[in-house]
């Protein structure tokens, strides 16, 4: 295809021998102008070709985000969800702003130390607008012409809009990451801050010399991947439990033995709860929000089944193929939690599991691109599937004439990433006596943890500590 080699996978085998058994030579980024180089000034950490600086910010970021690190940032989410949960009760139509909330905040505050407390939030809505924008410039046909055809790039800006729309969204992307950064930076400077990821991003700058933009642009990709794509996994759930009423009233027949009426469910009781890790792994299947993996690209020439791969190819995982595959899953688009009824693989079990049969979705990426979040994702999606049915009915709006208004299960929105098309939804408590659990949750945890003036943490949870190695010094 023009100038470049281009190899979709769809095959769970194939991604697992090439992404993974072969990650020392696929785990580079094809070019992407307009998205990387234009938008992203080269600094944006998902779209970075493997090599030194990305090697530096991986490392950043493992220590950060790793399985015995992220134990820590359930006090963050528990404390989100009650909020999201107290949302729901009094806006229940604003549902989609509640829940890109919950995502967000937990995300600023591991990576700049401050909570989100407003889904009006300028900076909220601005990030959002932003990543929308990002994923329609770098799927345009003009973008994808720029790379397979480089020549295209000499052409006068005047002749391409999305070059001149990447150049408008490169400004403000940049000043919005610049403005989270240099706030967090002279917080951490004047001993305001929170601990956070930009702690370490601050000693890591001081070690590598890197620049300030580069700083903004690796806590601005953590901001990227930490919420868009988890919201959009519950925005798909809440639009599955309308469409299948049936899977809805059996997973709160689940929860209501085990939890009962008077509390809200924890981690713990979720964990022993497998129907409903279950409808955490079908939401994950049957609404992936990424439907095609990000890119890959090959650093040197290989051969695989008898075809040569040239170097520099760009390797696509078809995630949607793979998860709508009627073969491994019969009825793809029907919502059925039984799939997974004996797995009880945790999300990275899953994605390194050696078996490649024994993966049920893609969507947190192969090989060294894995998600390094993705133990968070999971307990943030297992924590809000839970409270959400155990608190509400998510019920079909009736049309005029009292008739349910059917749900279009296939109509998407999105560029790199998709949820459902907008809907309604009537979001009903369960009970009076549910609501009331809810409301003395949320204010319990606001009077004893949150400042009554700014709503942010009054002190960090114990055992919260971030650490990338590089060694402590005094700021």
């Amino acid at each position: 295809m023009g100038t470049k080699t281009y190899i979709v996978l769809s095959s769970p085998t194939v991604v697992k021998d090439l992404l993974d058994k072969k990650s020392n030579i696929y785990s580079s980024r094809p070019e992407m102008y307009l998205g990387h180089d234009i938008v992203g000034l080269g600094r944006r950490f998902v779209t970075m070709k493997y090599g030194p600086m990305w090697r530096s910010v991986h490392k950043m970021m493992h220590n950060t985000l790793n399985v015995k690190t992220a134990v820590a940032y359930i006090p963050y989410q528990d404390l989100e969800n009650k909020d999201m949960m107290m949302a729901f009760l009094d806006q229940p139509e604003d549902f989609l702003k509640h829940v890109r909330r919950y995502t967000t905040s937990l995300t600023t505050q591991m990576v700049f130390g401050y909570r989100t407390i407003s889904n009006t939030d300028p900076r909220l809505l601005e990030f959002f607008e932003n990543f929308e924008e990002w994923g329609n410039i770098v799927t345009a046909g003009s973008a994808q012409l720029m790379d397979l055809y480089p020549v295209l790039r000499n052409l006068p800006a005047q002749l391409s809009k999305e070059y001149r729309d990447a150049k408008k969204l490169s400004e403000k992307e940049c000043k919005l990451y610049m403005t989270n950064w240099m706030s967090a930076k002279g917080k951490i400077q004047d001993g305001t801050c929170h601990p956070c990821f930009s702690f370490d991003v601050l000693k890591a700058q001081r070690v590598d010399g890197f620049s300030d933009e580069q700083a903004a642009y690796i806590t601005g990709s953590l901001l990227e991947g930490g919420s868009d794509t988890t919201s959009g996994t519950l925005v798909g759930f809440i639009h599955a439990m309308m469409a299948f009423p049936e899977v809805q009233n059996t997973a709160q027949e689940h929860l209501d033995a085990v939890v009962g009426p008077d509390r809200l469910p924890t981690l713990e009781d979720v964990m022993g709860i497998q129907y409903l890790r279950a409808c955490v792994k079908e939401s994950i299947r049957w609404m992936p929000t990424l439907i095609i993996g990000m890119p890959h690209s090959n650093i040197e020439e290989d051969h695989y089944n008898g075809y040569r791969i040239p170097n520099g190819s760009t390797i696509v995982p078809n995630n949607w193929a793979m998860n709508m595959d009627p073969k491994r899953n019969p009825n793809p688009r029907v919502f059925d939690p039984m799939r997974f009824a004996n797995d009880f693989q945790g999300e990275h079990e899953s994605a390194t599991n050696k078996d490649p049969n024994q993966r049920q979705n893609w969507i947190f990426g192969a090989g060294r691109r894995l998600c390094q979040g993705m133990h968070i994702a999971e307990r943030s999606l297992l924590m809000g599937v839970a409270r959400m049915l155990w608190a509400f009915n998510f019920e079909q709006p009736l049309d005029e004439n009292g008739v349910p208004i059917p749900v279009d299960v296939n109509k998407f929105v999105g560029g790199i990433a998709i949820q459902p098309a907008d809907f309604k939804v009537n979001i009903i408590p369960r009970s009076k006596e549910r609501a009331d659990v809810i409301r003395k949750a949320w204010k319990d945890a606001e009077e004893s943890l949150l400042d009554p003036n700014t709503k942010q943490w009054i002190a960090v949870p114990p055992g919260m500590k971030f650490s990338t190695g590089v060694a402590d010094e005094k700021f």
